[in-house]
């Protein structure tokens, strides 16, 4: 057949595309909005940690690489036994709804954390989350072949909007009202919506199927010039460095800050945002622009990798973030092929983000003993902008990199100096450091950049409690009240072991238990520090998730009993926030002895935890009082004490009417604008500094 005798492709009108529009818009709104729905709900049953949004994403991104792998194998069938075959699959992902974790999933505390996740995830949303990663590469492969057209790439920033205002509003339109069955169940009738219009979408292309396979445009008739390995290579490159700059800089962020969803959609955002304007046009991608930025902002950036000025450093990162992105998606624009190796080409975008997420999330953990991963994917950056640049451009982009090493390579020395022992394990990095003043040695331990208490060295020294557990903080003059109201033996329980200061207050006969999320923890304290040895009271510690421990003792023994319950585990600079809610609180008080007092560590440079703590024990009948220490500014004040804030809530009025007490406890200021804190919803924006 010759050019002119072949027939006209399709007209594509704004009636025609708006099936394809509406069915990638909605699977991208529903991909993302699942996201944080789902790691909010099991986020308490893994400690808090950051790493479960880390591994999280792993799963997110893998599956992405698997739906878009199926778009691009399916290709082969054709285009009618490829609609059939995926609209059986939605018919029958509609039997996993709705998208909420079962109770059995909670860990016992002994498996592996990575594993478990994965495991729940694809047990969880497996399929449907399949299925709707599919949907943008897939429907523009059935738009390209009924139509005969050109792809509108501006579907793939279609995609990436929709797939930001669903991160965009979790924080701000979901999270704040509906709580997570409200929103499993709300997120389930939408994806029925989904499977209804893809279907009607699907029904559409098969209509014109015939019509589709038979003709061809003058344009399709020309075979697609054939893909280098090379460009697929640097495909992949690109969008796997995009990758792991998005989970190294959300590491180092939700570390030091909280481990909760609010956090990890800000990089998140902007990571969709430059996918946006990237594949929306090209007047966005302003290349000198970018480039020029990235030259001295990679350096700069990994000369603040040690830097604890958290407010500039969150900035600068999210920032730098932005302009990374916007240089690897950029370019991955610049780079897009012919229509007619689209699924190849969102494929190969596919397998760069997994593997970028598995690089951060799983190989960094498992072969690096600190968080080394933002420094090395700084210095990869370079290197691949480098690479990228041509002539005068590249000796400067050669200088960036050798820039960008040396200070790399300086912040780990930094992290590293003076460390005694370290170690890492999905719930962070455990280190030691000693620091002498005065002839006097004191041993601290890190959680991240948080100091988990410490232990001066040297006989006379063994059992004096420092930092946040000083005489006069909250756990110091509590004991001291103990001892004289009530010196028979006591039950202590903490969940959070840290350096196992609190054991200092043991005397004999008393019994300590310690519950403790993290091996590595466990592990260094027996190492590093005798306060569990050397305190006459019994200990014991109990390996993971406090609540969970408490949960399933209450279960299988029945209620400990607690004279004191001291709730002082940390996620960066915060508690994790399943337990500060309501359920938490009647778990704490079912183990309460009658006249029993729980401690709430509630330091935090970024979190208002007061007033959270005031509404609970508001709504048990208790009294809560804060105890805030600063010996810093006493005189003759040591350096090993740490100013700290500390909550103590009993119904023990006597107790708090001791002097020890009563000198330094003052009222917590009602909020009554502030909801209670509930496992289905809390929200941290609510109660930030």
């Amino acid at each position: 057949m010759s050019v002119a005798a072949v027939p006209a492709a399709t007209p594509v009108t704004r009636a025609s595309i708006l099936p394809y529009a509406g069915t990638i818009f909605l699977s991208a709104f529903l991909l993302f909005l699942v996201q944080p729905i789902i790691a909010k709900q099991i986020l308490p049953w893994f400690g808090g940690s950051a790493a479960v949004w880390t591994t999280c994403l792993v799963f997110f991104q893998s599956v992405l690489l698997a739906g878009y792998a199926y778009a691009d194998l399916t290709q082969r069938l054709g285009l009618k036994r490829q609609t059939w075959l995926h609209l059986a699959l939605l018919a029958v992902s509609l039997a996993a709804l709705p998208i909420l974790a079962a109770d059995s999933w909670k860990p016992a505390g002994d498996e592996e954390p990575v594993v478990r996740i994965l495991l729940l995830l694809a047990a969880t949303i497996g399929l449907p989350y399949f299925l709707l990663s599919t949907t943008t590469p897939l429907l523009q492969a059935w738009f390209v072949r009924r139509f005969h057209a050109a792809v509108p790439y501006r579907l793939f920033a279609l995609s990436n909007f929709a797939s930001l205002l669903a991160l965009l509003g979790f924080p701000v339109l979901f999270e704040p009202w509906l709580t997570v069955p409200q929103l499993g169940w709300g997120w389930s009738a939408l994806y029925v919506g989904f499977v209804a219009l893809c279907a009607v979408t699907g029904w559409l292309s098969l209509r014109a199927a015939d019509h589709a396979e038979s003709t061809r445009t003058s344009a399709a008739a020309q075979p697609a010039a054939p893909l280098s390995w090379s460009t697929q290579l640097l495909w992949l490159l690109l969008s796997a460095m995009g990758s792991v700059m998005l989970l190294a800089v959300t590491n180092h962020v939700t570390q030091n800050i909280a481990s909760v969803p609010f956090l990890w959609v800000i990089p998140l955002s902007l990571y969709l945002i430059t996918f946006i304007l990237a594949f929306d046009h090209p007047r966005w991608y302003v290349r000198p622009l970018f480039v020029a930025l990235l030259l001295p902002g990679v350096p700069w950036l990994a000369y603040l990798i040690p830097s604890l000025e958290l407010k500039l450093a969150v900035g600068a990162y999210f920032a730098g973030l932005f302009i990374a992105c916007m240089f690897c998606h950029g370019e991955l624009a610049r780079l897009k092929p012919d229509p007619r190796h689209l699924t190849r080409f969102y494929l190969m975008l596919s397998l760069g983000g997994a593997l970028g997420a598995v690089l951060v999330a799983i190989v960094a953990p498992a072969t690096l003993s600190g968080y080394f991963e933002l420094n090395i994917a700084l210095v990869a950056l370079a290197a691949l902008l480098a690479l990228r640049m041509e002539g005068a451009w590249r000796l400067l982009g050669l200088v960036a990199v050798a820039a960008t090493a040396y200070f790399a390579v300086d912040g780990a020395r930094e992290y590293l100096r003076d460390v005694r022992a370290i170690g890492r394990d999905f719930f962070g990095v455990v280190r030691t450091r000693d620091r002498t003043v005065d002839g006097v040695t004191y041993r601290a331990m890190y959680h991240g950049g948080i100091v988990h208490g410490g232990q001066l060295l040297g006989e006379r020294f063994r059992l004096v409690p420092s930092d946040y557990f000083g005489p006069t903080s909250g756990y110091g003059r509590l004991f001291a009240a103990l001892n004289e109201l009530k010196p028979a033996p006591r039950k202590v329980g903490v969940i959070g072991l840290g350096a196992g200061v609190v054991a200092a207050y043991g005397r004999a006969g008393d019994v300590f238990t310690f519950y403790e999320i993290s091996p590595q923890v466990i592990e260094i304290e027996r190492r590093e520090f005798t306060f569990l040895r050397d305190t006459p009271a019994k200990t014991e510690v109990i390996l993971g998730d406090g609540r969970l421990s408490l949960e399933r003792e209450l279960k299988k023994g029945g209620p400990r009993r607690y004279d004191v319950l001291g709730i002082d585990a940390f996620s960066g600079d915060s508690i994790p926030m399943h337990l500060i809610t309501r359920e938490a609180m009647a778990l704490y008080i079912s183990h309460l002895a009658p006249d029993g007092v729980i401690v709430f560590q509630a330091t935090n440079r970024y979190v208002n935890l007061m007033p959270v703590i005031r509404r609970l024990a508001d709504e048990f009948g208790l009294q809560a009082v804060l105890v805030s220490d600063y010996p810093r500014s006493n005189e003759g004040a040591d350096y090993w004490l740490s100013a700290t804030d500390q909550v103590l809530v009993t119904r023990d009025r006597a107790l708090l009417a001791h002097p020890r007490i009563a000198e330094a406890a003052e009222p917590i200021a009602g909020r009554p604008d502030l909801p209670i804190f509930t496992d289905a919803h809390h929200n941290l924006v609510r109660i930030l500094k």
